[in-house]
């Protein structure tokens, strides 16, 4: 065989590789509403930037037909590009490819760019389409899976690792993407269960479709399996690229920052921002917004335990990791789900040197059976946990009501935050004054010939002495009571000051969270 003709065999199986399914599978997939393989990477990728590793893998198995049906590339599209200049792993698996089914060559060819991720300290994207394990190979498969597993173990806590549900995910294929660190659904064409409608019907008897069962709105609203939901897949594309903007390459270098000119950083809206009466809710959102840069902010987990607010964010171009209580819902209290919320992404920032700013409105943790038995006692101690675990720059503003163990849990200077404010209006007690004084004084209360003007006159003596930021200030708890129209400016010197902050936990194999 001559040059031209080697050449010429090249291009073929080139080409040959590209058709994915081959045409009439292609259309099909674009009639569901949703993007090739390779049309995913090319839009998730800077143009032009895509270097492709294993294009011209096959299977190796002859059971059930197989023989007769190879593919190049056997199911998933795989290798590296950058996102805005920097470098990024991907996979994207071909659901015109023997339905995007995983098995030994497929799943080798992941392990090769999970492995290349880890070495060279570079994030890891998963664009997942796939009928799961191809069950003609059999416990092949199944071992395929577990080293991607396992892979996602080892690379959790080095390099971001993102995971993008853009078809079907059932079976223990859910389980790559719940140990990545970001779960991305497309809403209407993508699903995850362990699981299906059929099973369940069987077994439970209970009629569920897809979309009821492990839809994305599921997922982001009462699981919280899914971090991001999108409309279609371009805008979830479009998300995904910018989530990597706010994170580091890996856990030795810090988040890419972005310049920033200095301005004035007062935002005097914030002085009238909280309600007269303290009861009165309003949205921490727009304290957030004052404090963060313009436009700059990312909310995670934006449906689910809406009863705080996690995301990221820039302060001075710097990337941050905000987590708040949220007073619009269920009075910013914190629950189970909450807890859970905020912790994993406490972890999250804490494992990739992102800081963490806290805003605290919190009246308690939420009472009740169902709390109770459900285990709000190990939940709740996760985000102690995270918090007390994280050597990041730790800032925290007490806005408003900081009540009871929330306010130990929420980032306080006693389990190791940096910087502690609080607004002039800050509560910061056991519990309200009201319920307080009905403890204090219950045998005054009760012996007096007017029980509620003594109540009223003893709850107002218990706010005064203890519902304010001052006790706390006097002990150093608080490091600084400041106007809140001062915040922005005074979160930007704290994090400036932090900068080169160096703290080293004890030495352990690893902590014992709880689980």
């Amino acid at each position: 065989m001559d040059m031209k003709a080697k050449f010429d065999l090249l291009d073929r199986k080139t080409a040959e590789a590209l058709q994915g399914g081959g045409p009439a599978r292609l259309e099909a997939q674009h009639r569901k509403g949703k993007l090739t393989a390779r049309e995913r990477i090319g839009l998730l990728l800077d143009e032009g930037s895509f270097q492709e590793i294993g294009q011209l893998v096959t299977h190796r198995s002859v059971h059930f037909g197989l023989d007769k049906q190879h593919f190049l590339g056997d199911g998933v599209v795989t290798g590296y590009g950058t996102i805005n200049g920097r470098t990024v792993y991907v996979f994207s698996q071909d659901f015109t490819v023997l339905g995007g089914s995983l098995a030994e060559a497929h799943a080798e060819k992941i392990c090769k760019v999970m492995d290349l991720a880890m070495r060279t300290g570079a994030p890891l994207i998963g664009l997942n389409d796939s009928g799961g394990a191809r069950i003609q190979e059999g416990v092949v498969s199944l071992g395929g899976y577990a080293d991607i597993f396992h892979r996602n173990v080892l690379a959790s806590g080095v390099v971001p690792q993102i995971s993008a549900i853009l078809g079907p995910c059932a079976g223990g294929a859910v389980y790559s993407p719940a140990l990545t660190d970001f779960v991305l659904m497309v809403e209407g064409t993508s699903y995850m269960f362990v699981t299906g409608p059929n099973v369940v019907k069987t077994v439970t008897h209970e009629e569920v479709t897809s979309e009821e069962l492990g839809g994305a709105s599921a997922h982001a609203s009462k699981s919280g399996v899914a971090h991001f939901t999108a409309p279609d897949e371009m805008d979830a594309i479009d998300q995904l690229r910018r989530l990597v903007g706010f994170l580091p390459a890996n856990c030795e270098e810090r988040p890419p920052a972005l310049p920033y000119e200095p301005t004035d950083e007062s935002r005097p809206a914030l002085d009238g921002i909280l309600p007269e009466n303290p009861n009165q809710p309003y949205d921490i959102r727009e304290v957030l917004n004052a404090v963060i840069d313009p436009d700059s902010s990312m909310e995670v987990h934006a449906d689910y335990a809406r009863n705080m607010v996690i995301g990221f964010a820039r302060v001075a171009g710097e990337v941050v990791g905000c987590v708040a209580n949220q007073p619009a819902v269920l009075a910013g209290v914190l629950d189970i789900d909450a807890s859970i919320k905020a912790a994993r992404f406490v972890r999250f920032c804490d494992a990739f040197n992102i800081p963490l700013l806290v805003f605290v409105d919190v009246p308690g943790f939420l009472p009740g059976t169902e709390q109770e038995w459900r285990g709000i006692i190990n939940h709740g101690a996760k985000l102690l946990y995270a918090f007390s675990e994280a050597t990041v720059p730790r800032i925290t503003v007490i806005t408003r009501k900081a009540y009871g163990g929330a306010y130990d849990v929420m980032n306080s200077k006693h389990i190791g935050c940096d910087i502690n404010f609080a607004w002039p209006a800050a509560e910061i007690a056991v519990m309200g004054a009201k319920g307080a004084a009905e403890i204090i004084f219950r045998n005054e209360i009760n012996s007096s010939a007017d029980p509620e003007a003594t109540l009223a006159a003893k709850e107002a003596e218990y706010k005064d002495r203890f519902a304010n930021p001052y006790e706390a200030a006097a002990r150093g708890f608080i490091d600084e009571v400041i106007r809140p129209r001062d915040t922005r400016r005074k979160v930007i010197e704290a994090l400036r000051m932090l900068r080169n902050k160096a703290l080293s936990m004890p030495r352990k194999k690893h902590g014992n969270l709880p689980l």
